[in-house]
């Protein structure tokens, strides 16, 4: 089972620094990410999301490897890698998977203009050394799937810091 942070920061590149942050630390094996992505909302008001994972360009480069290994077997490799880059392109743009994208833009709807904010599902993580790496950066919890006593003491770390947790 993974555990969902929601963390809000007063510009917009913080949350992208800390995503970068966590990704040092999974390939350190501290922590490991079921999903991650960032919520900017600019100075306009537009909010941007920011996957870790653009599903769309994953599934075209894989479909049209398969497409084209395809097409070579029956003597038209081009028409097989276009028809392959395309269905896998299809593919995966309608697979959503980890954080529902439609959640992340209703909360960064909420969000003040030039903020952000970062969404991560974890799966496993070594709690004591990745909050040492993250809380220098700060942040306001907005959302945790953790229990009440596990999301105040996790509040209480980012208060160190000097930025006050939302209520």
């Amino acid at each position: 089972m993974a555990d969902l942070f929601v963390v809000a920061y007063e510009d917009e590149f913080k949350a992208e620094e800390v995503r970068l942050t966590l990704a040092r630390l999974q390939k350190e094996h501290l922590i490991e990410l079921a999903d991650a992505a960032v919520v900017v909302k600019d100075k306009d008001g537009k909010i941007k999301l920011k996957q870790a994972i653009d599903l769309t360009s994953a599934g075209a480069v894989s479909g049209g490897f398969w497409g084209l290994l395809i097409g070579t077997l029956f003597f038209v490799p081009l028409l097989g890698a276009a028809v392959g880059a395309a269905s896998g392109a299809i593919s995966g743009a309608l697979t959503d998977i980890g954080i529902d994208d439609n959640f992340m833009k209703e909360l960064g709807a909420t969000l003040q203009p030039s903020t952000s904010a970062l969404f991560v599902l974890v799966s496993k993580v070594t709690p004591d050394k990745v909050l040492e790496e993250v809380a220098p950066f700060g942040g306001k919890v907005l959302q945790t799937s953790l229990t009440k006593t596990q999301e105040a003491e996790l509040r209480d770390i980012l208060d160190r810091r000097g930025i006050p947790a939302q209520s």
